[in-house]
Parts: C-alpha cells; structure tokens; sequence
C-alpha cells in the first residue's frame, strides 16, 4: 500500500503546481488524482447527474489551477481546500442548470444549508475512515454499524475480547487524529 502523502506533501504539491511553465506539472496532476474521485461522488451525491458531476470535477480542478497562488496551508489541509472550491462550484452549476429548483440540501429559499455541509462532512469522515488499517475499520464497523457488543465481535472476527477492545481502542485514536488532519472536529 502506497502510503498517504502528508498535508504539507500536499500543499508543497499545490505550491508548485503554477510553478515552471505555466502548465498543469506533475505535482497538480498528482492533486487531480487524489481527489478526482472524490470530486466526482460529491457531485454525484450533490447534482445527481453524471454529467453534472464530471463538469465538476473539470471545474473544480480548473478553479483549483486558477486559485492555486491563494491556498492558505494555516486555513486547512488542501483537501478542504478542493472540497471547498467543488462545494461552491457544484452550487454554480445547480443553479446554472437548474435555477427553478434547489441544491439537494438547502432550505426552502435556496440557501445552502446544513444538508450539504452534512454530505461534505461525511464525505470527510468515510475518508478518514478509508485510512485505516483494515482491522481497525473492520472491528469499528461491527462496533458502530452493526451495533455489535465487544464479545460478539470477539466471536465473529475469532480473536479474544482483549484484542477488540484493543483495537477499538487504537482505531477510535487513528480515526481521530485523520478527522483532525481533515479539519474535522471529533
């Protein structure tokens, strides 16, 4: 497993990204990569049109580009940064494309309310979940998801209650300090 980069990997990659040339470098396309995906199922879940959501991901990406000399690494990690920027960019192109109706999400006078923040946020938290080993997410989805006591785990994943409870243990810290990379308060 490739490891993750750092958020100062990150905005060392975003820095350098309009440096040279005045082209797209493999720095910003490192960038693209990491988050296209991401990009791409928040506009999904956000526009619920494909073609909406790979709009997104190339105005988002281009927006990104354009604003890459503004990024602020004491503001948030660049994740935010792209999150932010699709967020605001997904609201562009709902109301370019349909302005008689609202963003899933916002209230009844089109203001984007707490429903896309909550898909933002869980977005963020299903990342930080992902960055766990498998045996931490493993032991928190049957603890959590499924609603499983310590014992019962114990007996589906095989191993001693000592070992869930230990790993519960871990997993709970892991997740918090990648909630924390993600600016996101646990």
């Amino acid at each position: 497993m490739v490891p993750e980069p750092s958020d100062a990997e990150e905005a060392v990659w975003l820095s350098d990204a309009r440096a040279g040339d005045g082209s797209p470098g493999e720095p910003f396309v490192a960038l693209y990569r990491r988050y296209e995906g991401r990009v791409y199922g928040l506009g999904l879940r956000l526009l619920g049109r494909r073609d909406l959501a790979e709009e997104l991901v190339q105005e988002t990406f281009l927006r990104l580009w354009r604003s890459a000399d503004g990024y602020d690494p004491e503001r948030g990690p660049v994740r935010a940064y792209v999150l932010a920027i699709a967020r605001r960019t997904a609201i562009t192109l709902w109301r370019r494309t349909t302005p008689e109706e609202p963003l899933p999400g916002a209230d009844h006078d089109g203001a984007v309310g707490d429903g896309v923040d909550e898909l933002l946020l869980a977005v963020g938290v299903r990342d930080a979940m992902r960055s766990l080993s498998a045996d931490h997410r493993e032991v928190l989805a049957l603890c959590v998801e499924q609603d499983l006591s310590r014992a019962e785990v114990a007996r589906r994943l095989g191993v001693p209650v000592g070992t869930v409870k230990s790993r519960t243990h871990h997993a709970l810290r892991a997740l918090g300090a990648a909630l924390a990379e993600r600016g996101i308060d646990a």
